[in-house]
């Protein structure tokens, strides 16, 4: 399967490792590189020597959020109703298609996690963080809460309430310590620790796995988090019709990277601090 935004690798038996490979925008999201995630993990579902995926990011993050370069109402991996709120469920609904697939899917997360990279972390069944990954969703400081609401369900309602009224970024220490990530290690040691973690899923028979993922997923749906997140959507689209939400996106259209970092500079963090800020959210 050729691509050319994602790079593909068998690291060990049965594990496959999607690695996303757009590193100068700090693998900011397109619907390219999005349409290629997706369909290199429907053949993984697919592919009987499969039994689980890794994603993880090229260069020096996991992925810096939505590329804001690009228009998301095009060439969508996926077909999503139109009218208000389409951009965030259509986010949702391919949150849900990576929850129901049947193989289990581990992000390994270093560098910044941002906006739609930290709901593409969370729509995989296991999280690893390098202890000094950035984590957060800077946009709610001046566009929307997020497409994907699985911050209070992941993190709880305090961490996600100061997350959220915030936009601050969390370390990967402390994503472990709030539960976004299963562990945090050390950047040197992230990528052997994630794969002996797959190595020990890949023992297991995948039908068996499968059952296993599906039993803790449904427990959450029984709580809630499928119609909950969904609702959430909603939300997000009623943001956009705020007069503040209104201005940035002027802002935005005469000049990305001096809207965003007006949006950060008052706070002295993301690409205000880091002068290899790509094009993301």
């Amino acid at each position: 399967m050729a691509h050319e935004f994602v790079l593909v690798d068998t690291p060990s038996e049965g594990v496959s490792r999607i690695t996303l490979n757009r590193p100068d925008s700090r693998n900011a999201l397109n619907n390219q590189i999005r349409g290629e995630i997706f369909s290199q993990l429907e053949a993984n579902d697919l592919d009987n020597s499969v039994r689980v995926t890794i994603i993880r990011g090229a260069g020096q993050a996991f992925c810096a959020g939505y590329d804001l370069k690009g228009n998301n109402n095009e060439d969508r991996p996926f077909h999503t109703a139109g009218g208000d709120g389409s951009w965030a469920r259509h986010v949702v609904e391919g949150a849900f298609r990576m929850w129901d697939m049947a193989k289990p899917i581990i992000a390994q997360v270093h560098g910044y996690c941002l906006a739609g990279g930290t709901e593409l972390a969370t729509a995989c069944d296991l999280v690893y963080v390098a202890e000094d990954a950035k984590v957060g969703y800077p946009v709610v400081r001046s566009m929307s809460p997020p497409d994907n609401q699985f911050f209070p369900w992941i993190v709880g309602m305090r961490q996600a309430m100061e997350m959220m009224l915030t936009g601050d970024a969390i370390s990967g220490t402390q994503a472990a310590e709030y539960g976004f990530a299963n562990r945090a290690y050390p950047l040197e040691q992230l990528e052997d620790e994630v794969l002996k973690i797959a190595e020990k899923i890949a023992k297991v028979p995948p039908d068996i796995e499968q059952m296993n993922k599906r039993a803790v997923h449904r427990q959450m749906e029984l709580m809630g988090l499928r119609s909950a997140v969904r609702q959430g959507t909603e939300i997000q689209a009623l943001a956009f019709h705020t007069k503040s939400t209104r201005a940035h996106f002027k802002e935005l259209a005469a000049g990305l990277t001096d809207a965003l970092s007006k949006r950060d500079g008052k706070f002295g963090d993301y690409r205000t601090t880091d002068k290899t800020a790509g094009k993301e959210d």
